[in-house]
């Protein structure tokens, strides 16, 4: 495991609901923060079928071309009853005439999840820390819970308004982000990117 130690670094992301959220979990270290989109960093086609490949891709094709150390997410919502769908598309799910319509996404996936009983699912994130060397660390994070319309709250982004974490009665999307971001499974995986790469 490759300890961090530089000065700044690049969260490979354009989503713009990401970033302040990776930033707020990174702000203990001093770190200065960019993003790809303050390098003018193309974003990248997820061509990977797996979390981690998108991950990794991702963070290293900032790294690359920003000379900076990147770190890049590729998360999604998994549901049970749809065999893990639509896990690593779900931000392709939820885009209508070539945009990004999260509102859409999950009224769409409720109506296919309409016929099941079992609404369970689970975000999963994966964090790539990657290094312009070629160099990656990756980092897995989950957080279990059940879905349901209609939609709730305005603080969260993607499909917070739907997911109810397990043991809790308020969605992502109602929840105070420091909450949300102690037990979210992007918290899941910093913990596990932290006491591998910061410590």
């Amino acid at each position: 495991m490759r300890t961090f130690t530089a000065p700044q670094l690049v969260i490979a992301s354009h989503n713009r609901g990401k970033i302040p959220e990776i930033a707020d979990l990174l702000a203990p270290f001093g770190l200065s923060i960019s993003s790809a989109a303050d390098h003018n960093v193309p974003e990248p086609e997820e061509t990977e079928e797996t979390y981690i490949g998108n991950a990794k891709l991702k963070a290293l094709h900032t790294a690359r071309i920003t000379g900076l150390p990147a770190l890049a997410d590729d998360s999604g919502l998994s549901v049970t009853a749809l065999g893990g769908r639509p896990g690593v598309y779900s931000a392709r799910y939820a885009t209508r005439n070539g945009q990004r319509d999260f509102t859409y996404g999950m009224e769409r996936l409720m109506a296919e999840l309409d016929p099941f009983t079992d609404k369970s699912a689970q975000f999963v994130c994966v964090l790539a820390l990657a290094w312009p060397d070629g160099h990656v660390e990756t980092f897995e994070g989950k957080v279990e819970g059940t879905l349901a319309l209609p939609l709730r709250g305005n603080k969260g982004f993607g499909y917070d308004p739907i997911f109810t974490p397990h043991g809790h009665s308020l969605t992502f999307a109602e929840m105070a982000p420091e909450k949300k971001h102690a037990m979210s499974h992007r918290a899941d995986a910093f913990k596990q990117l932290v006491h591998g790469c910061f410590q």
